[in-house]
C-alpha cells in the first residue's frame, strides 16, 4: 500500500506526541492516536498536527478490550506503535498498582485485540502488519563497569516497580510473537528529553524551578549516569524501526550522551545564566539553587546504551549532540510559557482542542 495508517497508543504523551508530529510532518502516513488522557497526556502537545486530514484521536484506555476492538475495526491500522504506559519511577514507588494495570494488563489487552484484528486481515495486509512495542533501557537494571553498555542481549534485571512492569510487557510482546506469530518488534531507549516534556521529569523540572527561583532537587550526590536522547531523534528511530525493522528483532536506541544528573543540572544553570540573565529576586546564580536531597530507593547507578545495531542495520544515528539538544530544549521552554503554565496549573486537563474522533 502506498500509504500506511499507524495506531499510536499513548500518542498524547511526551514521546508519543513527538512521534505523531514526526509522522504527520515528515511522511505521507496517517495516524490515529489512542490515549486515555491521564495526567501525562496533553492534547496541546498534538496541536501542531491536530488540523491534518491524516490525524485522528480516540480517547480510549488500553485496558478496555471492547473499545480497542472498535478502534481497530474503524481505523484499520497497518501498524501499532505502543507507547501507552505509566513511566515515572517515583510514582511507581509510591503507587505501583497503576503500573501493573497499564503496563502489564494494558499491554496484554492490546496484544489480544491486535491479534484478533491481525488474524482476520487478508493477505498481503496480514503479512505487512507490525506491532511495535516501545520500552526502556531501565529493564536491564544498572551498569557497574564504566566500560559496559546495554546491548539487545543484556539480561533483564529491573530495579523499580516501573522497570519491572515494562520488563513484563516486553516479555509478553515476545511471547505473542513466539506463540501466535504476531509480527512484533521491541525497542529499548535511553532517557529522552526535549520539547513538551512533562514538568515532573528532571530537565523540565529544573528549568521551571530555576525560572521561579525554587530549589533544584538532586538525588543523593547527583553522580547517577544516564544516556540522554533528544526526543525528536528518538521519533525518527521509532518510525524507522516500525517501517523497516525485522519482526522479532529488538533495537536499542541511545543518544551517545552519558552525563551525570548533576552535570545535566549544572549545564542547565549555565545556559539559563546566558539566556535568562534577569533572575528571580534573591538569586545571584542559578547554580546556588541546587539542593541535594535523600536518594531514591533502588536508584540505578548508570545506564548506557550500545546503539550499534540500529546504526548498522537501519542506518540511524542521533542528529543532536547533548549540547545542541539541551540548548534547543531550554529555548523551547522559554518560548512556550503558555504550554507549561497550563500543565503547572492543571488547566491542560480540561482542554480537548476539538480533536477529531
Amino acid at each position: 500500500m502506498a500509504l500506511k495508517r499507524i495506531m499510536v497508543t499513548g500518542g498524547a504523551g511526551f514521546i508519543g506526541s513527538a512521534l505523531v508530529r514526526h509522522i504527520i510532518g515528515n511522511t505521507g502516513d496517517a495516524v490515529v492516536v489512542v490515549d486515555k488522557l491521564t495526567y501525562a497526556g496533553n492534547l496541546a502537545s498534538l496541536a501542531p498536527v491536530a488540523d491534518s486530514d491524516r490525524f485522528a484521536f480516540e480517547q480510549v484506555d488500553i485496558c478496555q478490550r471492547g473499545e480497542l476492538e472498535r478502534v481497530f475495526a474503524r481505523w484499520q491500522p497497518d501498524c501499532v506503535m505502543h507507547l501507552a504506559a505509566e513511566s515515572h519511577v517515583d510514582r511507581s514507588i509510591d503507587g505501583p498498582a497503576a503500573f501493573i494495570e497499564t503496563n502489564i494488563v494494558g499491554t496484554y489487552t492490546l496484544l489480544e485485540a491486535a491479534r484478533g484484528y491481525w488474524s482476520a486481515l487478508p493477505e498481503p495486509r496480514r503479512a505487512a502488519f507490525r506491532f511495535h512495542h516501545i520500552s526502556t533501557d531501565e529493564v536491564y537494571g544498572d551498569l557497574h563497569d564504566a566500560e559496559d553498555f546495554f546491548t539487545e542481549t543484556t539480561p533483564y534485571a529491573p530495579s523499580s516497580p516501573y522497570s519491572a512492569s515494562k520488563a513484563s510487557s516486553d516479555h509478553l510482546v515476545r511471547a505473542w510473537l513466539r506463540t501466535y506469530g504476531l509480527p512484533t518488534l521491541v525497542t529499548n531507549c535511553s532517557n529522552n528529553y526535549g520539547p513538551y516534556h512533562f514538568p515532573e521529569k528532571l530537565i523540565p523540572l529544573m528549568i521551571l524551578n530555576a525560572l521561579a527561583g525554587k530549589p533544584l532537587p538532586v538525588y543523593g550526590n547527583g553522580q547517577q549516569v544516564r544516556d540522554w536522547l533528544f526526543v525528536e531523534d528518538h521519533a525518527r528511530a521509532l518510525y524507522l524501526v516500525a517501517t523497516r525493522g525485522a519482526p522479532g528483532e529488538t533495537y536499542n536506541i541511545g543518544g551517545h550522551n552519558e552525563k551525570t544528573n548533576l552535570a545535566v543540572v549544572e549545564t542547565l544553570c549555565q545556559l539559563l545564566e546566558s539566556m535568562v540573565p534577569d533572575k528571580p529576586a534573591g538569586v545571584a546564580h542559578y547554580r546556588d539553587l541546587i539542593t541535594f536531597v535523600a536518594d531514591r530507593p533502588g536508584h540505578d547507578r548508570r545506564y548506557a546504551i550500545d546503539a550499534g545495531k540500529i546504526e548498522r542495520e537501519l542506518g540511524w544515528r542521533p542528529q543532536e549532540t547533548f549540547d545542541s539538544g539541551i540548548r534547543k530544549t531550554v529555548a523551547w521552554y522559554l518560548a512556550n510559557e503558555a504550554w507549561w503554565k497550563q500543565v503547572l496549573d492543571g488547566s491542560y486537563q480540561g482542554e480537548r482542542l476539538g480533536l477529531k474522533r
